[in-house]
């Protein structure tokens, strides 16, 4: 499965610790990230992570095109939402993007956790079948 990862600036910690917990799992699957997130989790999990550019210089809308062509099967962001960024139409658009095309959307670390277990699971193996 294809999982995309975005984490807002004061959530990058957050989904290196993650990525860190849930390794094993993500090694099973393709990684794409904007790009300083990529980094990041590459440097603390060696997981090989597909980086775009960085979310404000046009990753999210990358990994948007990814989406919208349906080659996304689960999105993990990570977002400060009390921290409003000159880029959210992007990141609304992303949203719209994954509603449209059944894409599992995680917005915090309760949600990706039982998404990351699902897919493990098999939970998600449907997707295999809506593309």
């Amino acid at each position: 499965m294809n999982i995309g990862l975005i984490a807002h600036d004061s959530k990058k910690k957050l989904m290196q610790n993650f990525c860190i917990a849930y390794r094993g799992i993500l090694n099973k699957n393709q990684l794409f990230a904007t790009g300083t997130t990529g980094r990041l989790i590459e440097e603390v999990t060696n997981l090989t992570v597909h980086k775009y550019l960085a979310g404000h210089l046009g990753g999210e809308q990358q990994l948007g095109s990814q989406i919208e062509n349906n080659q996304i099967d689960l999105l993990i962001f990570l977002r400060d939402p009390l921290s409003p960024k000159t880029h959210d139409p992007d990141v609304n658009n992303i949203f719209r993007l994954c509603d449209m095309h059944n894409i599992p959307l995680a917005t915090n670390l309760a949600t990706a956790e039982l998404l990351i277990k699902s897919l493990d699971r098999g939970d998600l193996e449907w997707r295999e079948i809506y593309k």
